[in-house]
């Protein structure tokens, strides 16, 4: 289908944006990468009488470190951190999370900011930055705020974004070095979106687990941060037993949808199997 006519704006700066955003109020949406909204705009299940592009806006885009954080632009694409060295050494979780989101194409336009804010709980990010205790950055005419990754999704496309505001950067605090990761996603075929996903970062001393954090995907109406499943497992040797506990505090909390990738007590059991993978994958990584 086509969309509704609307009014195109492209500014170059992150103050022209917010101005644009102040001064024609509701019936304005931003567009990053364009993947969710320009397909709702199609079916006109949105339908904005303005669109104001972010891609002209040189200083949303890049990746740097800032003490023990890294910093990412929000329009940085997927693909810039797929070939970002920084990442791959510092953060491989996100190159890692970045090869299973849709395909080439998506991941040339696609944005990390545009993944992470517009609350779709099919986007695979949302539950990584949470699990990583990303914050996003945020600004508008009334000034600027930082958001906790975990305190942002409240429902699906429903966020802790205000009117007017944009997100411009995302900062990561650097995991512990010699840190585990994996992102497990299944999903019925290559650039959809999960059936039930689960990202886990760990450390460990002495055999034992000392910091976990897990992100699942899909699986509810808004990423989740599984803390009790990650407080199980802290302080233990990744027995088989501490495992099962933890799997299932996770799948207690999910409420997945019945839908075309299956019914719910599948998808609820099948996050379950993906965060097992993914510890499992986590600990061979991590260093002792």
């Amino acid at each position: 289908m086509i969309p509704a006519a609307f009014t195109y704006h492209r500014p170059t700066s992150v103050p022209e944006a917010i101005s644009l955003l102040a001064q024609l109020g509701e019936g304005c949406r931003t567009l990053a990468g364009g993947h969710s909204l320009i397909p709702m705009m199609k079916l006109r299940l949105a339908t904005p009488e303005h669109l104001v592009d972010l891609a002209g806006i040189a200083e949303l885009k890049g990746i740097r470190t800032d003490a023990d954080d890294i910093v990412v632009g929000a329009m940085t694409t997927q693909h810039d951190l797929i070939a970002s060295e920084l990442l791959s050494t510092r953060i491989p979780l996100l190159r890692e999370t970045s090869l299973v989101i849709a395909d080439p194409q998506v991941r040339y336009v696609g944005t990390l900011g545009g993944n992470v804010a517009n609350g779709d709980p099919g986007n695979d990010m949302p539950a990584v930055m949470m699990c990583l205790d990303a914050s996003y950055h945020v600004e508008s005419q009334t000034g600027k705020r930082c958001i906790a990754a975990r305190d942002f999704y409240k429902g699906a496309y429903l966020t802790a974004l205000e009117a007017g505001e944009i997100v411009t950067e995302i900062r990561i605090p650097l995991p512990p070095a010699g840190h585990g990761y994996a992102y497990e996603k299944l999903k019925r075929k290559i650039g959809d979106y999960a059936t039930a996903a689960a990202a886990v970062i760990l450390s460990l001393g002495g055999g034992k687990v000392v910091s976990c954090s897990i992100g699942l995907t899909n699986v509810a109406e808004r990423p989740l941060w599984a803390e009790e499943a990650a407080k199980i497992l802290t302080g233990s040797v990744l027995d088989a037993g501490t495992v099962k506990k933890a799997v299932a505090a996770a799948e207690a909390i999910t409420s997945p949808a019945n839908d075309a990738r299956g019914p719910t007590h599948y998808r609820t059991k099948m996050a379950g199997v993906m965060l097992t993978r993914a510890l499992a994958r986590a600990r061979e990584r991590a260093g002792t």
